[in-house]
């Protein structure tokens, strides 16, 4: 959702800026006037698509929370999540199926706007952590924990943030050269990328067959087992970086037309992309040391809240929301095809992602940009 704040002498200016989106690319444009001489302006489209995201993503929810060995109605869900639930029905709900939701609503959020800034910052649809090297960085993080620690869930929660955190220095400190720059980041992560998967293949041939099947479990990406250890984290996490980024989309939209055009503006380009690359490491790293790598999610969520809302930028919201309701959705449909726990949530994501990146790369061939 693209907002314009500007004084009471700009008021004027905004719905005339409005009037000229609107016109340009025939969307509906709004602007918002308050009481105090502000004006926001709303793109109408990506406003309604957010909320209808949202509504999907909360629906799935209800769904998934009543899909189980002791299955409950949509009624019955929303009843225990009031207080009018039996005994019973309030144990499944609250303390076995809500984790589960919960972490698969934020991991999805925090999947779908990290992956968003990637792409913005490095003007690529492919530039993602699963291509850049930062999904597999947190990956070998926990490989060690598992494989020569044998670690705890907390321990190779730790060790997955850990080693996304340090991967981002890395990759940061190696693209750096008078500032982040698009091209040369892609570069870097991609190889970044092809080094630690080698890591990841070497610890596997290190570990016995406990910690293998452990270490593949978690590779392959997973809401199963999620609880409360889990929620809190990455929910304090998600609410103190999602509205940072929120808060930098506007220059993060002006930095998609170039670094000469950014600066023209205004915008501080090293700092946004500094803040911006900062936050999204972390939220993947966090995302990561709760469910695991979760494929293709970071990939896939901003390019079709691109194309619901057919708005320029980042889209961070949508992407965000849209993120959250493919993570809840792909886990339900995976209960409901392959029964409870079967099938990793992280192998359907791979799955389809795998076939949405077929598409997408037919699709840029096809326009004449790769």
């Amino acid at each position: 959702m693209s907002s314009t704040v500007k004084t009471d002498t700009g008021r004027n200016d905004s719905a005339a800026t409005g009037r000229d989106t609107a016109a340009r690319t025939g969307r509906p444009v709004r602007a918002v006037r308050t009481a105090g001489g502000l004006s926001l302006r709303l793109d109408v489209r990506t406003l309604v698509v957010s909320v209808l995201l949202a509504a999907v993503a909360l629906f799935a929810s209800v769904l998934l929370i009543g899909t189980g060995d002791f299955p409950m109605g949509p009624g019955d869900v929303l009843a225990t999540l009031t207080g009018s639930g039996t005994t019973a029905q309030e144990f499944i709900v609250n303390d076995l199926r809500l984790p589960r939701v919960l972490v698969g609503l934020l991991v999805g959020a925090a999947f779908g706007v990290a992956g968003a800034v990637f792409q913005a910052v490095s003007r690529n649809p492919l530039g993602s952590p699963d291509v850049l090297g930062f999904s597999q960085g947190s990956t070998v993080g926990a490989l060690l924990v598992i494989v020569f620690f044998q670690g705890g869930t907390f321990a190779i929660a730790a060790g997955s943030v850990a080693g996304g955190i340090v991967t981002g220095l890395a990759i940061f400190l190696l693209a750096w050269k008078g500032g982040i720059h698009g091209y040369r980041f892609v570069l870097v992560g991609i190889g970044a990328a092809a080094m630690l998967y080698a890591i990841v293949l070497y610890l596997m041939t290190k570990a016995n067959i406990v910690e293998a099947t452990q270490a593949v479990t978690w590779m392959t990406g997973t809401l199963s087992g999620r609880d409360w250890d889990q929620v809190w984290p990455l929910a304090i996490v998600c609410v103190l970086l999602i509205p940072l980024s929120l808060l930098y989309g506007r220059p993060l939209r002006m930095l998609e037309m170039g670094d000469d055009a950014a600066y023209a503006l205004g915008v501080p380009v090293t700092r946004v992309r500094v803040v911006l690359l900062a936050a999204a490491v972390l939220l993947v790293a966090a995302a990561t040391a709760a469910a695991g790598p979760i494929a293709f999610l970071a990939l896939t969520a901003p390019q079709l809240a691109r194309r619901l809302t057919r708005s320029p930028g980042p889209n961070l919201l949508p992407a965000g929301l849209m993120g959250a309701a493919l993570l809840v959705t792909a886990d339900w449909l995976s209960q409901q095809i392959f029964g409870a726990d079967q099938l990793p949530v992280g192998v359907l994501t791979g799955l389809l992602g795998g076939g949405y990146l077929l598409w997408l790369l037919a699709s840029e061939r096809k326009a004449g940009r790769i």
